[in-house]
């Protein structure tokens, strides 16, 4: 990289990260996003003092013909029209994850869905790290950009990557060992056409594997399942719906791997069927890495909720309050409604944020038959209100504290207020952690 002029385009977590790496290869760095100086960061701007040079709104032209490799970050589209006149003008354009993969030493084990990413990704780190497996690291959408991993990586060691479809986008020779797709449902449908090119950016995790690697599908998920007879890599399944003869399923209450039986689930501190899912497949992707089946039964039951992911927060009065700010999809709040379906109280759901284009429609059911009240927020309340609101009472709240207040004030004794919202952040919070993280503050102050 010594000497290569790099155009990084996104001045977010990743994009920084990749600038500081590429100013250590010796690279001459630029770094672009749209939005005007005084909205960057404070570690973005601190970049210019390195060297690099920091260009807001949309890069000139006479820069992109002078380019020759374009990083982009995955919340940035990559046929905008910059990049693709960088890419027409000679530049090679790729992802910081592709970027981070020329480097990285060691094997690499790569998580994607549409839900379940998170729990799943940090359960496999610790599960392998846990079994022994040496110099294991987690990372990628999970929150540490993985370009900041490679220095770290080992040849014997392990990365464990989170990847989220945006990021699949722009991979090229990105190669993991073992790679799984946990499901595949209608999300981001205002990035994507249609929900077969959101597919077939989540099925790109698999298209560098070999005969050696192997890849973990959902066998009760029609689309991941349908993947196995086009893949070379060896195939791993699991499912909680039917028994399997290779792989990770459900049997009563005990998840299996053949006759050995692995835990059982009224043993894990996590809820919901879609949890106990995400278990089997880090169980899978465990064994196919070589990791002991007691040494990971015994971290699975001792492994809690990751924050934000239906955590439990309080209990106010006979009331309990759960966050899963993560909940950006209809499915994966629809999900969170499940974990809660055999409670004898009802769910006053917190729905509402910026809309991914996908309808509520399928949350229909639960929402009659388990909600009490939908108190809706953000850009998209009054859509939700139009197409759920036959279904459960629904009022508007002006904000988090005025939402966790409302939904309070209709719970009952036995109830959950649940903050699950099906839709991103980023018309109220600056992410879900954001989100979720002022929701537990609302919590603290009515408690």
């Amino acid at each position: 990289m010594s000497g290569q002029k790099v155009l990084i385009i996104g001045a977010a977590r990743s994009g920084i990260a990749a600038a500081k790496f590429l100013l250590n290869q010796g690279a001459v760095v630029a770094l672009n996003d749209r939005k005007p100086l005084d909205e960057w960061s404070p570690e973005a701007l601190a970049l210019k003092e390195l060297g690099v040079g920091l260009l807001p709104g949309d890069p000139p032209g006479w820069l992109l013909d002078r380019i020759e490799l374009v990083v982009v970050s995955p919340g940035v589209p990559a046929n905008i029209i910059p990049i693709r006149y960088a890419e027409r003008a000679g530049a090679e354009v790729i992802g910081e994850v592709e970027l981070a993969a020329r480097y990285l030493k060691g094997r690499i084990v790569a998580i994607t869905g549409s839900n379940g990413k998170t729990t799943t990704t940090t359960l496999i780190g610790e599960l392998l790290r846990d079994a022994g497996l040496p110099n294991v690291q987690v990372g990628g959408n999970i929150g540490t950009a993985l370009i900041s991993m490679v220095e770290d990586s080992r040849d014997d060691g392990w990365t464990v990557v989170e990847l989220s479809s945006f990021q699949l986008e722009t991979i090229k020779t990105f190669h993991p060992a073992i790679a799984t797709v946990l499901n595949v449902t209608p999300n981001h449908m205002d990035r994507y056409e249609t929900f077969n090119d959101y597919a077939a950016a989540k099925h790109r995790i698999f298209m560098n594997q070999t005969v050696e690697d192997v890849a973990v599908l959902n066998a009760d998920d029609e689309t991941v399942s349908s993947w196995a007879s086009g893949l070379r890599a060896k195939v791993m399944w699991f499912s909680v719906r039917r028994e399997l003869e290779q792989g990770v399923f459900l049997r009563g209450g005990e998840l299996m791997f053949g006759e050995q039986v692995l835990l059982n689930v009224n043993d894990l501190k996590l809820r919901g069927l879609h949890n106990v899912e995400n278990v089997a497949a880090a169980f899978a992707v465990g064994i196919a890495a070589g990791a002991s089946i007691e040494a990971m039964a015994a971290t699975a039951k001792r492994f809690n909720p990751v924050e934000h992911r239906l955590e439990f927060v309080a209990e106010i009065e006979g009331v309990r309050f759960y966050n899963d700010s993560k909940a950006t999809s209809v499915d994966a709040t629809l999900k969170a409604l499940e974990a809660f379906a055999r409670d004898a109280g009802k769910v006053v759901l917190i729905l509402g944020g910026r809309g991914k284009k996908a309808p509520y429609e399928p949350l229909a059911s639960l929402v009659r038959s388990k909600v009490r009240k939908l108190v809706l927020i953000g850009e998209d309340a009054e859509t939700i209100a139009n197409e759920l609101g036959e279904f459960a009472r629904s009022e508007r709240a002006t904000n988090m504290n005025d939402a966790v207040t409302r939904s309070f004030k209709s719970a009952e004794k036995g109830d959950v207020v649940l903050l699950a919202p099906a839709c991103a952040s980023f018309d109220m919070f600056e992410s879900f952690e954001h989100r979720g993280k002022v929701f537990k503050s609302a919590v603290a102050d009515l408690k």
